[in-house]
Parts: structure tokens; sequence; C-alpha cells
């Protein structure tokens, strides 16, 4: 294990993975898992709270949910004992296609083998396991962090004692996969993609952004803060300008190798594939206690989606989130996420 530094943040190493068998067929003989802790692990190590993280975001969870980690705030920081890592085929640490291949000693680039969510989690189970945990008290995620509770919950059910999601379903569907392809198309029309380079496909992934962006927000939003002050013009519309700021945003922080094999994990995921049940079935199987939450303007995961979940799961509740600003709500709405939650995380604790 070692320690760099992000964002002013201690970032930690966890490199003592055994080889991750993955679904593919193909196997990972060496990897990391970067991730962050807040708080302490109490005597008992009945205190952990572990957040998974979505698509493009790292294992600083303070940093991109903020107000929600810290003394005080929701994870509270003085009670619990709060874990991120990251996930494998990301670029923020773990394990992706900018790492070594041990084999080459060159980054894997596009040959970077196809990750599920059962194997980020399979990787995560590891490094629980590494840092002496017995149980996590409460498992929570959002979107694609929500893939892997669910899966943790499936997989690991002796580990996670309780769930919180928000803003998924219980498999991705063809809209989801249409959205992900078509991003796919655009990395794909951007060549350099090809040449297995360091920024390769930048061009690409800024117009995947761009594209992603719309199914995060929404009709309204877009309408409400990207309307034009007055209505004479021809072209530079403020929304062009956003669109394309936002992909190049996304590129000064991310890489389109790992935006790439990340959106076909989404796809694949489904937690009725290969366990010879229907979903709702599977489903059943999670018997502890669950919160689900919608958020209401959300055009990726419509909240029939969180409802449907809430209904299959015995022991889940459901509560909405009224928000503008549709899927990306689970990430900006943390007054609402919080009162929302917090009943649910004291009821947990004091069980």
């Amino acid at each position: 294990m070692y320690t760099t530094q992000y964002n002013g943040h201690n970032v930690l190493y966890f490199n003592n993975l055994q080889p991750i068998a993955l679904e593919c067929g193909n196997t990972l003989q060496s990897a990391q898992i970067a991730y962050h802790t807040y708080g302490k692990l109490n005597a008992a190590k009945d205190n952990v709270v572990w957040v998974c993280h979505a698509f493009t975001a790292n294992s600083d969870a303070a940093d991109w949910w903020p107000n929600m980690i810290g003394s005080g705030l929701l994870l509270d920081t003085d009670k619990y004992f709060v874990v991120c890592a990251n996930i494998i085929g990301s670029c923020y640490g773990s394990t992706g296609p900018l790492s070594a291949n041990p084999a080459t000693q060159k980054p894997y680039y596009r040959s970077f083998p196809e990750v599920t969510i059962r194997d980020m989690v399979m990787a995560h189970e590891q490094l629980r396991q590494f840092l002496g945990i017995p149980k996590i008290k409460i498992m929570l995620g959002g979107s694609i962090g929500a893939f892997q509770a669910l899966e943790w919950s499936i997989m690991y059910p002796q580990v996670v004692q309780s769930l919180v999601i928000s803003a998924c379903g219980a498999r991705t569907t063809p809209w989801v996969t249409a959205l992900n392809e078509t991003q796919r198309m655009a990395i794909e029309a951007d060549a350099t993609f090809f040449d297995d380079l360091p920024h390769g496909g930048s061009k690409g992934l800024a117009a995947a952004r761009a594209i992603a962006l719309t199914s995060y927000r929404n009709y309204a939003t877009y309408n409400t803060t990207q309307e034009d002050p007055a209505h004479n013009k021809l072209n530079n519309y403020k929304v062009c300008s956003y669109q394309r700021h936002q992909g190049e945003k996304l590129v000064r922080r991310f890489d389109a190798y790992s935006y790439y094999r990340l959106t076909q994990a989404m796809d694949s995921f489904d937690v009725a594939r290969g366990r010879g049940n229907a979903v709702e079935k599977v489903l059943q199987q999670i018997i502890i206690p669950t919160l689900v939450i919608g958020i209401s303007t959300d055009t990726l995961f419509p909240v029939c989606e969180q409802k449907w979940i809430a209904q299959h799961i015995p022991h889940a509740a459901y509560r909405e989130v009224d928000s503008p600003f549709g899927h990306d709500g689970f990430l900006i709405e943390n007054k609402k996420l919080t009162a929302a939650i917090s009943g649910f995380i004291n009821n947990t604790f004091e069980a």
C-alpha cells in the first residue's frame, strides 16, 4: 500500500490483489485499487459505510459529493468509517486501459479486457478483506454505483447489511445501451482512438460526453438554463458553447479508452444474467433493509425503474427526490438526499 495526493486529499493504493478471473474469460494477473477513507474504523468494526462511485467519478467521494461526507454531515466522519474505491477500468488510479500491461510493460489502451460490474465488485471485495472490514453496515451508490451496490449485495450477501441506491435499474435497458453505443460510435469516429497513444480519441470523447449530457439532464433543464436571451441569432447559441465546454472539460480529466470500456461494463449489467431466474426473483434474494431513491425528472433511469426495484426487494422502501436536474440530481440535490437518507441511516445504526 502507498499514498499520493489528489486535489489535496490522500489517495491510498492497494496492490496485493489476487488475479481476477474476469467474466469475459480473461484474467487480470495483477491490479491495483485506488481508494479513500474518511473517519476511523471503530473497535467493533461495525461503523463502515461504503460509497460506490458513478461513471466518471473517482474515489474521493467527499470531493464529488460535497456536503455529504464529513463531520456532522449525512455520512458523519465522527461516527462512521467511510470508504470509496475507484473501479477497475477507470483512469483514476485503479487498473485500467492506461495502466501498464504486465506482459508488455506498455499501456493496455484498447487491449484492456472488457470488465463487468461483477468484476469491479470482486476487486473491491479483496480490498474490503485487506482493510479488515468484516461487514459493511451501509452501502450507497447512484447510477453505475448503484449497479455495484446491488451486485455486491447479491454476490456477498453475508457482507452487506443494508443498501441505499438511487437513479438506477436492475438491468441496463436498450434505451441506455443505445445511448452508450452512440457515444462509442462518436469515439470510434476519432481516428486517433486507434493509435493507442496518450490522449487518443480525445475529440471523440468530447462528442461522447456531449451526447451523454443530454440524457443526464432533460428537456426542461436545457430550455431553462441554456435559453438565449435574444431571439435574433443565426448561430453561436449558448447551448452550443455549453455542449462543447462540457465535452472539453471531461477530456481534461478523463480518458477515451476508459470511457469506452466503462460504457460496455454498464451495458452488461443485469442482476439476472447467468443466475437462472427472472430479474424479480433475483431481487427477492436481497433480504437486507434497502432504500431506493428515484429522481423525479430522470430520463436515463426513469423513476418507474426504481419503483419496480423497491416492489421486488422484500424489505425496501421507495423515496422520490423532486429535482429539475434529471439523472444528475443524485449528485446535485444534496439537501434533499440528506433528508431522504438520514432517517434510514440513523435507524440502521441504531438497530
